[in-house]
């Protein structure tokens, strides 16, 4: 099978690794979850007291903190210093604070060596904020997914609420807003569409017809 890169970058709540996993099982290819990289970062600031905030103290830090993926049928496991966390970081504290270390260069450099190895050495599809721009600039296809701010809202609580977690509506679509100030303003590889990517709105789409509009564009 010939080496396939798909790029799927957009803001928060647009549907990247919902879709980028349908992609990669439909195609057979591996699924990289960049953000599931920051969210471990955060995790162990939350568990370790520190304020992912605080730059300087991140930063003095970022050396200990150990991140691996593995596979396990096909399904991508998060492995933080030998802890599997695949699951607590799914928290909305833990995506509060991805967002901010995510703006710093030291996080984003030591996270940039592993994405890259897994684009060069695998089949992927990997989603992101910088992914067609930065991580796989020469990706074989790139897709900048993007809804509305009240329809990535409503489906974060609606995630929420199929878990059994109560949430207000109005303080996800402020944090949505925040999140994608940062992620959009921050100093280091913002999220920005990529020039040859390929901009698809999931407001009122199908998963399956966003599914089949990507693997329609692969070369």
């Amino acid at each position: 099978m010939r080496h396939i890169t798909i790029a799927i970058d957009g803001p928060a709540g647009a549907g990247k690794s919902t879709i980028a996993k349908m992609v990669s099982r439909k195609l057979g290819i591996l699924y990289v979850d960049t953000g599931a990289m920051y969210r471990a970062v955060a995790l162990y600031c939350l568990d370790h007291n520190i304020d992912y905030k605080d730059r300087q103290t991140v930063e003095k830090n970022v050396d200990d903190i150990l991140i691996d993926l593995l596979y396990q049928d096909a399904n991508q496991r998060v492995i933080l210093n030998g802890e599997d966390v695949t699951e607590r970081i799914r928290t909305q504290e833990v995506a509060k604070g991805a967002s901010a270390v995510g703006a710093l260069k030291s996080v984003r450099d030591k996270l940039l060596h592993i994405q890259k190895q897994l684009g060069a050495e695998h089949s992927v599809v990997m989603d992101g904020r910088d992914i067609g721009t930065h991580v796989l600039p020469q990706a074989t296809t790139k897709i900048f997914l993007t809804a509305s701010v009240e329809e990535r809202a409503k489906r974060r609580c609606q995630e929420l609420t199929n878990k059994g977690i109560k949430n207000d509506f109005n303080w996800i679509l402020q944090e949505i807003q925040e999140r994608d100030e940062n992620d959009s303003t921050r100093e280091h590889a913002p999220l920005r569409k990529a020039e040859d990517a390929v901009e698809i709105d999931t407001t009122g789409i199908s998963l399956e017809e966003v599914v089949k509009k990507i693997i329609d564009l692969l070369p």
